[in-house]
């Protein structure tokens, strides 16, 4: 039998360092954008992200895109 993947929304996760903590230690925080498109490319997700991040005055950590996907036994 055959599994067929249907794509569904993706998340976008943004972690950045807010600030530091008493011991000097990175205060990492982090932004979720939902019901990205999943058609959209990792690439454009990634410049998207960039491009709303350089806006802030926090530096970004990491770009996390999670997809989500219905699987079908056909």
């Amino acid at each position: 039998m055959a599994v067929s993947a249907t794509p569904l929304s993706s998340t976008l996760v943004v972690r950045y360092q807010s600030g530091t903590t008493p011991a000097g230690g990175p205060v990492i925080r982090q932004k979720s954008l939902n019901d990205v498109k999943a058609d959209a490319t990792e690439q454009d997700v990634y410049d998207v992200a960039a491009a709303l991040f350089s806006l802030g005055q926090h530096p970004v950590i990491n770009v996390l895109l999670k997809k989500n996907f219905e699987l079908l036994n056909q």
